[in-house]
């Protein structure tokens, strides 16, 4: 089968924009193909699967959920007035930054139906400050300039008085993973101290892009900010403006993508939990699932942190014995909150389909998912009411009062709702994202092991390019397979990025010197 996806053509508006071509090889094997198993169906193992089997690898994708997906899945509920909806863990942002990602969704959507973009995505904070993106050039530093200038909570003076320009420089020479050595050891909201940014700007725009990761921002690694607002703002193009899928996920991505597996010849077997790998009899593995094994060539380990590691404490003979005290040490982050309230009478119009919030206690962000997804949308045309989400990162208190809370500060920060009954609702507790803490980029695990047949992929592991979230994910999905495919002759697969340094070189000469 012809892949649909993947070639070397440039996928945004950014010229500068780089490609890392594939590794040389035959584009199918000579003689009877390898047999993998790819452990996970998130991003990272549907990217994995994909790539394999687009080069005539025989893959077996196993998910222990019963949906592809992974922390993007849904899954069908019924609410109390009979209506089926989907359920899922969230408001995700599709960025048009993440190349890779895109690529891999297009082998499913080539004509790019799922993904329709947000007008804005506003950002306010309990003092009444409100900062959008709406309308910002996309070339840097035009970007950046022209939020601080219109800015009410990061004013022009400040940019020019008050931060400090050689604590600040780091964040226009970004190079991936040289800015990890220089920052990795301080925490984000430290390094934001050094470079006294205004409290609200912290606060407000540069909190909200730390707790993207689910984690305060005292707990995060400076290098994880910086290369987030690389990404962003000082070394892409493309802008801030992101996408967002038209219907539920299942409905908009993974179903599709399901179809394109089956295409491709992966056996995609969804509700199998792998409980153990060990050494095969005719091949290198055994994989242990539900009962069954079959033996395979060589595996992907895309599971989440603690999916990794209950696998790997039940395969002792998995791995050598440093990789796998490294695999048992790493973290995640603090559970997060999703709150999805079916509403009786309709939010204001003006309402956008995402707000980010700061200062209204746990509450992160609201959705108002009808202004976006059609599920949603014609729920609302049937009953008149309005079918709003709520996010509460990071939690430090109890989960059940911070259902309630999350509850208080919407009607604060959305009045109108107030009046409002909820006729259903939906909460998703959750602690399974990986946590980048200071000090722990040169021990996070890699893609490659120190078993070749063994690869690792999602985004808890180290891509030395500048990826992020689930950019990362799809990227070590696309690494991983690489990494098996060179092993085989087999060719590999392009990948694109923002530019790997800052654009400006005055400043990066200047962080250079003062560095």
């Amino acid at each position: 089968m012809r892949a649909r996806g993947g070639n070397g053509h440039r996928p945004g508006r950014d010229r500068r924009a780089v490609l890392h071509p594939p590794r040389a090889g035959r584009p199918r094997p000579e003689g009877p193909p390898p047999r993998v198993a790819v452990v996970g169906g998130g991003i990272a193992g549907i990217a994995a699967a994909v790539a394999l089997a687009e080069r005539g690898v025989q893959v077996q994708l196993l998910e222990r959920e019963q949906q592809l997906g992974g922390r993007l899945r849904g899954w069908p509920i019924m609410l109390t007035d009979g209506s089926v909806v989907t359920m899922s863990r969230g408001f995700h942002a599709f960025f048009r930054q993440y190349y890779n990602l895109r690529a891999l969704l297009r082998r499913a959507d080539p004509l790019g139906r799922a993904l329709a973009p947000m007008a804005d995505y506003p950002l306010v904070d309990a003092d009444g400050h409100r900062d959008t993106f709406q309308g910002l050039p996309r070339t840097p530093p035009w970007n950046a300039l022209a939020f601080a200038l219109f800015s009410p909570t990061f004013g022009w003076r400040d940019l020019v008085t008050r931060i400090d320009p050689v604590a600040a420089l780091p964040l226009v020479d970004v190079s991936v993973p040289e800015v990890y050595w220089r920052l990795d050891d301080q925490d984000a909201m430290t390094f934001l101290e050094r470079v006294r940014f205004p409290d609200a700007a912290r606060h407000l725009a540069f909190s909200v892009f730390s707790r993207s990761f689910f984690a305060d921002p005292r707990e995060l690694s400076a290098a994880e900010l910086a290369t987030m607002f690389h990404i962003y703002f000082l070394g892409s193009a493309e802008g801030l403006v992101f996408d967002v899928t038209t219907e539920p996920f299942p409905q908009a991505l993974w179903d599709p993508m399901g179809g394109y597996l089956t295409e491709l010849g992966v056996v995609v077997r969804p509700g199998v939990a792998v409980t153990q790998v060990t050494p095969g009899r005719e091949r290198r593995f055994a994989v242990r699932a539900d009962g069954d094994s079959s033996e395979v060539d060589a595996v992907v380990l895309a599971a989440d942190v603690a999916g990794l590691q209950a696998l790997l404490a039940a395969s002792p003979e998995l791995g050598e014995a440093p990789w796998r005290a490294g695999i048992a040490a790493l973290r995640t982050a603090p559970p997060f909150l999703v709150s999805r309230l079916w509403l009786d009478r309709p939010v204001h119009p003006d309402r956008p389909g995402f707000l980010g919030t700061s200062g209204f206690g746990p509450l992160d962000n609201v959705s108002v998912l009808e202004r976006f997804e059609g599920e949603a949308a014609r729920w609302v045309r049937r009953t008149g009411g309005s079918v709003v989400e709520l996010h509460a990162y990071a939690l430090t208190e109890n989960p059940e009062h911070s259902r309630h809370r999350l509850v208080e500060e919407l009607r604060r920060v959305y009045p109108e709702t107030a009046t409002a009954t909820i006729l259903d609702e939906r909460h998703e507790l959750r602690a399974d994202c990986p946590l980048f803490a200071p000090g722990t980029f040169r021990n996070r695990p890699t893609v490659t092991t120190g078993d070749p047949a063994v690869v690792l992929a999602g985004d808890l592991t180290r891509v030395d390019l500048p990826v992020a979230l689930m950019e990362r994910a799809a990227t070590s999905g696309f690494l991983a397979a690489d990494a098996l495919l060179g092993r085989w002759g087999l060719r590999g697969h392009p990948l694109w990025t923002v530019p790997v340094r800052g654009r400006l070189a005055p400043l990066r000469a200047a962080a250079t010197r003062f560095g």
